[in-house]
Formats: C-alpha cells, sequence, structure tokens
C-alpha cells in the first residue's frame, strides 16, 4: 500500500489539484495543480526522540494527548524547521518529560512507509532523577526492563526501540539499529 497525504488544493493558486505523473519526467504520480502546474511533493516526516536512561532503567512517558492517550512512550515528536535531527530529540525530551540530560549517540533508524515517517531515536544520559513534564505527559517515570509496562506501550518504533536499546546495554556496546516497520 502507497502512502498518500490529502493534499485536495494547490497551495500556490488554492485550484483542485488532480494526482498524476507529471510532464516534466518524473515517474511518481504527483499532486499536480492544472490551473498554475504547480508539483506538490509529499515527503516523510521525522520523528525525533531518545531514550533517556539512568543506571539500569530508561524513562517513559504516560501520553496526554491523541493518538494512544495513556499508553507509555519514549519522549519523542515531530522535527521542526531549522533544527537537526539532535537538537529535536532534545527539544522534545525536554517539552515532554521536563528531564535534565546530555544527548548522545543515535540508536534507531526506523522508516514507516505506511504513514510516511522515519523515526530517528538517541540515547541521552540523565543528569537526575527529577522531572517536570509538560502538558503533553501524565506522568514521566523510571523503569527497568522487567517493569517496563510493555503492553502498554504506545507505538511499536518505541517497543522495537526499547528491545535493542536493552540488547546492546547487555552486550555492553551501543550500534546503530536501522530497519523497516512494514
Amino acid at each position: 500500500m502507497m502512502f498518500r497525504s490529502p493534499i485536495k488544493h494547490c497551495r500556490n493558486c488554492g485550484t483542485t489539484v488532480v494526482y498524476r505523473i507529471p510532464d516534466d519526467g518524473d515517474t511518481r504520480e504527483r499532486a499536480v495543480c492544472p490551473a498554475c502546474d504547480t508539483i506538490h511533493y509529499e515527503n516523510p516526516l521525522p520523528v525525533v526522540g531518545t531514550v533517556p536512561h539512568w543506571g539500569d532503567q530508561v524513562l517513559l512517558c504516560k501520553r496526554n494527548i491523541e493518538p494512544r492517550w495513556g499508553k507509555w512512550t519514549l519522549p519523542a515528536g515531530f522535527m521542526e524547521l531549522g533544527e537537526t535531527t539532535e537538537q529535536g530529540a532534545a527539544r522534545e525530551t525536554d517539552e515532554e518529560a521536563g528531564a535534565l540530560f546530555e544527548m548522545q549517540g543515535l540508536i534507531t533508524v526506523m522508516s514507516v512507509p505506511r504513514v510516511g515517517q522515519v523515526h530517528l531515536f538517541y540515547r541521552a544520559k540523565l543528569l537526575s532523577e527529577a522531572f517536570n513534564p509538560g502538558h503533553e505527559t501524565i506522568e514521566a517515570r523510571l523503569f527497568t526492563e522487567d517493569e517496563i509496562p510493555w503492553e502498554e506501550i504506545a507505538f511499536r518504533t518505541v517497543k522495537e526501540t526499547l528491545h535493542r536499546y536493552f540488547e546492546d546495554r547487555r552486550k555492553g556496546r551501543f550500534e546503530v539499529h536501522a530497519f523497516d516497520i512494514v
């Protein structure tokens, strides 16, 4: 299944777009304005976040927003314009967990073509056990691997990232894991 976001009108002139292969030699179907010939390219959205850790524990946030209200997640969200992936991950961790931390290396890069997203998670060493979560978070707390409410994890990308984090921690070395969620 190919993901298609709902572009309905031209961002330049407001005319209803049509989906077709442009006449410029492109090979993919695009949203094209029949009035002004503007081609609207649709690209994946980057989601960035962290695995904040304190000793053998990781910090999870209970979501206070949809989708998946009340489920647990790592601090993460959509990257903003003007940010690097690392800056976006740090911002999301600050906004959602109110944690003091030091950014570390990238741990997972996951393509999620079904929803048109790419997820990137970094490790973040917590500098304190005090948290001040923002409005998107009901609760922020530390869990050991055995305490994680695995059936209450909001997203598959978070679950996969946590599994790889704990596997790497047991091995004593961290790698970058790149894979697809299909």
